[in-house]
């Protein structure tokens, strides 16, 4: 949401180009409405959702946990005064010689997905915590994840017993129901499974302590989204109904939840034209586009909510596109987007809802343009 603190930032600051504008108060805010929601379950902030330094810092000292993919991500949550008993690495793709890394930095929580991820952690990791990542459909979700992280059930039960044979312990199972995800009750089957691979391990001697229940929670763009007391009540229901008055630990991993509508991004109009003299739709060209940190735009999965000074005024559908010279670069042609008929060059645009998943996707340099800038402010 466009909050009056960043209206005022960008009227009296005048940033040159496009830029991103975080709010921490909406960071902060949403930080106690997730620590209500599901009071018992440790926040573990995904920290590729944004990794500006004034939000880690934010919310280490909020008592935030972090959840890393990368050395350079756990690192990061250190600088901010996260204590490393405090940091999961969640990626289950890692190089040895990270994990490795990781584990001189006092890290001791590891995904796994897979027999040979387990090998790795093992040899240089002795002794950690692992979790083994399992499939969901993504059935629900905005942002469904595909077939890449995760594996079956039944292979989360021989990956977790490998890892003991291997002289790790086997700490819990992951889930990711899928990102923005609207499916209240998409946590269910999932706990469903974590229960099943739970009771499979115990008959084997082995007991199993941590659900992480993944991310998922949305952010606000185009349509209304449940409110996180909503999604706390739903998983509290899912977990006593498979878990009874046995539930383990619990984490949750929200990244786009925590930040996503902190963020507005401010852009400008570089262009509007036809494609031809009869031509019913206009092209209108920001000077932002995938490249340049809007890249959840492919396949128009997200579609952010815009806003301009000439609201007001008659609205007429359009394609809009981004500046480079990449014929992919086009934000919303098959479901166009309404904007103002008097919409003309040099208008600014305010691109809401972008808290997450744009500077981390912003190209360094493509077409020479450099990388989103952002202010926390």
């Amino acid at each position: 949401m466009t909050t009056a603190r960043i209206i005022d930032f960008i009227k009296t600051r005048r940033p040159e180009g496009p830029c991103l504008v975080v709010d921490l108060d909406v960071v902060r805010d949403n930080f106690h409405a997730f620590r209500h929601a599901l009071p018992n379950s440790a926040i573990y902030y995904a920290v590729k959702a944004n990794p500006a330094p004034e939000i880690l810092t934010l919310l280490a000292g909020m008592g935030s946990n972090f959840d890393c993919a990368s050395v350079a991500e756990i690192q990061m949550a250190l600088d901010a005064g996260a204590t490393s008993d405090r940091i999961s690495f969640g990626n289950t793709i890692k190089k040895e010689r990270d994990v490795a890394r990781a584990f001189a930095l006092g890290i001791d929580l590891f995904a796994v997905d897979s027999h040979e991820e387990v090998e790795k952690v093992a040899r240089a990791a002795p002794g950690a915590r692992v979790f083994c990542r399992v499939l969901t459909d993504g059935e629900g979700a905005e942002w469904p994840l595909s077939r890449k992280f995760g594996c079956v059930p039944q292979m989360a039960v021989d990956v977790l017993v490998y890892a003991h044979q291997m002289g790790l312990e086997s700490y819990g199972v992951s889930f990711h129901v899928g990102s923005q995800m609207m499916n209240l009750d998409a946590w269910d089957a999932a706990l469903g499974d974590a229960k099943r691979v739970f009771a499979s391990l115990a008959k084997q001697g082995i007991h199993l302590q941590m659900v992480n229940m993944g991310g998922g929670f949305p952010t606000k763009y185009l349509r209304d989204v449940p409110a996180a007391e909503e999604y706390g009540h739903a998983i509290d229901t899912a977990l006593r109904k498979h878990f009874g008055n046995q539930i383990p630990k619990t984490i949750i991993e929200p990244g786009r939840g925590m930040v996503g509508n902190a963020g507005v991004i401010k852009a400008e109009v570089v262009l509007v034209s036809r494609k031809s003299d009869n031509d019913n739709h206009r092209w209108v060209f920001l000077d932002i586009g995938k490249f340049g940190g809007l890249a959840e735009t492919m396949d128009e999965a997200i579609r952010y909510p815009i806003r301009t000074e000439r609201d007001e005024d008659a609205m007429e559908l359009c394609v809009l596109a981004g500046p480079t010279c990449d014929s992919a670069d086009v934000l919303y042609e098959k479901n166009m987007y309404p904007l103002p008929v008097s919409l003309t060059i040099g208008d600014e645009v305010l691109i809401e809802g972008t808290g997450a998943y744009t500077t981390t996707y912003s190209a360094v340099a493509f077409n020479g343009f450099e990388p989103l800038k952002s202010y926390v402010i």
